[in-house]
């Protein structure tokens, strides 16, 4: 199938509508309904249950449940680095920041402004910066954890579309990142700020943070921002900072001259959460 018969059917599919449909489902417990669903899923996408905390599927009251299940202690442990990969999934595009853009796939470019909910005093931390974006796909592990130690400064929920985001859906749709439900975490890091940006996508019911509990729904058609005091949310490395309910993509901003990503992480490429994702630059010869 083309790129364009992947996308062209969601311009017109009541996207808004099916995404609250299957977040009711998802929330409901509906007993061997729910196991039926979830059983089926896990041999459509071939989920590891082996390491899932509680590998049975009919022990899930729910499937939102079963979708944002937390590992087993020890099943991804944290690399030595500076920054550790957030997320299970497969990387979309990183690299450098072009001014203000960000590569999204060929022939298609987005602004960190409009990412960031139109503040030009947010994206002027990332001028000519550093970024990554990760898929998750249904199979993968769906909660989000931290790349390194952070103090949460805001947290911004932006209305927006809600398309898929799957690598077609990004080959084919102008601006995907950027103009879908999103929201956007700013810390301030041992390292300098940071950006984690948790966007939304069809069938994604929701998106939920440790601090906050269920940022969405309610959906609402204006920005809405949350300032956090110095020290009042303060996360270590590797801890929990959110999680979809069903999945969607990450999306992490950095300052110019910020990092270095490691050798292997490559667009198209797999990544499992806590494996090394990028070190401090080397300094220039003869400093």
């Amino acid at each position: 199938m083309s790129d364009f018969w992947a996308v062209a059917p969601q311009y017109l599919l009541p996207k808004q509508a099916l995404t609250q449909l299957a977040g009711a489902f998802a929330r409901s417990q509906a007993g061997a309904l729910t196991t039926w669903v979830i059983r089926k899923f896990v041999a459509r996408y071939n989920v590891n249950m082996a390491e899932a905390a509680n590998p049975d599927p009919a022990s899930y009251a729910s499937f939102n449940e079963f979708f944002t299940r937390p590992l087993k202690p020890g099943a991804r442990p944290l690399g030595d680095a500076p920054w550790v990969c957030p997320v299970d999934g497969a990387i979309s595009q990183l690299g450098p920041i072009s001014g203000d853009q960000v590569f999204q796939a060929k022939g298609h470019r987005y602004s960190t402004q409009t990412l960031l909910a139109g503040s030009a005093d947010e994206a002027a931390r990332y001028a000519d910066g550093h970024f990554a974006t990760i898929y998750l796909s249904p199979r993968d592990y769906h909660r989000i954890h931290m790349p390194c130690d952070g103090t949460l400064r805001r947290m911004v929920y932006v209305p927006g579309e809600l398309f898929s985001v799957n690598p077609a859906t990004a080959r084919g749709v102008p601006g995907l990142f950027a103009r879908n439900e999103r929201v956007v975490c700013h810390f301030d890091t041992p390292h300098g700020p940071m950006a984690l940006v948790l966007v939304g996508a069809t069938i994604v019911g929701s998106m939920a943070t440790p601090w906050h509990g269920v940022v969405n729904p309610p959906r609402s058609a204006t920005v809405r921002t949350w300032d956090y005091a110095p020290g009042e949310v303060v996360l270590r490395q590797g801890e929990e900072m959110g999680r979809f309910l069903l999945g969607s993509t990450v999306v992490l901003l950095w300052p110019r001259n910020t990092l270095d990503f490691v050798n292997h992480w490559v667009s198209g490429g797999p990544v499992r959460l806590g494996e090394a994702m990028a070190h401090t630059p080397a300094a220039p010869a003869g400093l």
